[in-house]
């Protein structure tokens, strides 16, 4: 199949692909196409122009207004930029990519609007297109698209603000004007009245000169006879001022002595109030600056210095706060974990002892109830030697004690004082039986194997019965046997003296 050869203005570009190979880009001229190997498409170089037209766009300022646009739009030249277009283009249509960089250029200039004032806007308009168009370039690019030229048409606002801004230069002409055409009635016043005074001035100047001819002659001989009383005149006058000043001579010298001499002192004191002010005013300044390197600057320099302690005070008092802060719920966190753990270990401490307690009580309970009065008595027996230390313990306290005989009773010495302690502890079952009911001495008859001194059938039937205990009569302390002198340890060493 035989090749075809394509051509192409220098409005267009043509793109070939297919063949294997990358599209081939050529702008005007001719391009060899072989059928079904190779695909041959066209783009536009032409410039299109769009009109760019953003409506109610706030500006900085916050002022609504309506911006209209011309901008001049093309595919770039470059073979990259015809390769960008044609990925991006190359079925559209031309009123298809005009849409697209439309859309494109209304969007960077409703931006640019939003960072400018109205002033700006309306004054500088070259700028504004310029910031238009620089901004909207890469864009451009990147769709193989550039902007041969952009311009500002019209600028618009539904509030009246442009006309504001024109009321204000439209006064200002209409006063230049009206000065103006005050200016011109003035000048216009002033020539007139310049005209009609030359006229005056040329009539008078008339009149003076057909006078002057009349009153020449008169004129001449006045002034001769006014030159003959001039000098006449002038001759008196110096012979008067001669014979004046001859004898005003010396007063007159005095009062312009005296009035030198005055010119003198005033100037002098002027001179003098002047460098008095001058020294003045440099003395305020040298208090001025002496205040403000005593007091001003130092005052300044210290209220640095405090604002910068007080400042570093502050932050320190923060982190002092919030460290003492932090130890304080770390400390609080602690203590309620040890008060936690002590009360735990209490609680558990006070249970052991009171299940201890409780079991050693129920022990003793059992422990009785199988002891039964057995054990009740064991118990009182035990403690009896106790009871009779606690008896004599006043005793063991006493320094001296005195024994007075009534004449027939013969015990004196140790031996009393030991059978008045026996006699207090024979007391005991009585005392134990009025405060607690209970009666030992019927408790310990009642115990089998327990022999008591109440009858010789009881004496009888404890001498048969082995292991009996044989128990001493605790109710009269008359038949007990006196003990010696050291049988109670409880009792001091008393020094004891009978009186008869």
């Amino acid at each position: 199949m035989a090749p075809i050869i394509k051509l192409a203005g220098p409005n267009q570009a043509m793109i070939r692909s297919g063949g294997g190979h990358r599209p081939k880009v050529k702008v005007g001229g001719r391009m060899i196409v072989v059928p079904i190997f190779h695909k041959l498409q066209r783009i536009s170089l032409e410039v299109m122009t769009l009109l760019v037209e953003t409506r109610t766009v706030y500006t900085k300022e916050g002022v609504a207004v309506s911006v209209d646009g011309v901008a001049q739009v093309k595919v770039a030249t470059s073979e990259e930029a015809i390769r960008t277009a044609a990925q991006q283009f190359l079925d559209k249509t031309d009123a298809d990519i005009a849409d697209v960089a439309l859309q494109t250029l209304e969007g960077h200039q409703r931006s640019i609007l939003g960072t400018m004032t109205v002033e700006q806007i309306y004054q500088d308009r070259d700028t504004f297109a310029q910031q238009v168009r620089d901004v909207a370039s890469p864009d451009m690019a990147n769709m193989g698209l550039e902007i041969v030229s952009f311009t500002i048409r019209n600028i618009q606002d539904e509030e009246g603000y442009l006309e504001a801004l024109g009321v204000g230069r439209t006064a200002e002409v209409k006063r230049d004007a009206a000065i103006g055409v005050a200016d011109a009635e003035r000048d216009a016043a002033i020539r007139g009245a310049e005209a009609r005074r030359d006229s005056l001035i040329a009539e008078a100047e008339a009149d003076r000169d057909a006078q002057g001819a009349r009153f020449l002659a008169d004129a001449r001989i006045a002034e001769s006879q006014r030159d003959f009383s001039v000098e006449k005149a002038a001759f008196d006058q110096e012979v008067n001022a001669r014979e004046a000043e001859a004898a005003l001579a010396g007063p007159l010298q005095d009062a312009k002595t005296r009035q030198e001499v005055r010119s003198e002192e005033v100037q002098i004191d002027v001179v003098e109030r002047r460098k008095q002010i001058e020294v003045e005013e440099q003395e305020i300044e040298r208090r001025e600056r002496e205040l403000d390197a005593s007091i001003r600057r130092p005052a300044e320099a210290e209220r640095f210095r405090l604002e910068t302690i007080a400042t570093g005070d502050r932050f320190d008092a923060i982190a002092a706060a919030e460290a003492e802060q932090e130890r304080l719920r770390l400390l609080g966190l602690g203590e309620a974990d040890a008060i936690r753990a002590k009360g735990e270990a209490e609680a558990d401490a006070t249970r052991a002892q009171g299940l201890a307690e409780a079991e050693a009580m129920r022990v003793k309970a059992e422990a009785w109830k199988q002891y039964g009065q057995a054990a009740v008595i064991d118990k009182l027996l035990e403690s009896l030697p106790e009871i009779a230390e606690a008896i004599a313990q006043p005793l063991a306290k006493t320094d001296r004690i005195v024994m007075i005989s009534g004449g027939n009773d013969t015990s004196m010495g140790a031996s009393r004082i030991t059978g008045e302690v026996t006699q207090i502890i024979a007391q005991l079952p009585e005392i134990i039986e009025s405060l607690t009911g209970i009666d030992i001495l019927a408790m310990l008859k009642e115990l089998p194997g327990v022999a008591t001194t109440d009858g010789p059938e009881a004496n009888d039937s404890s001498a048969s019965m082995p292991g009996t205990v044989e128990s001493a009569d605790l109710t009269s302390s008359e038949e007990s046997p006196e003990a010696p002198d050291d049988a109670d340890p409880a009792v001091p060493d008393a020094d004891v003296q009978g009186v008869d």
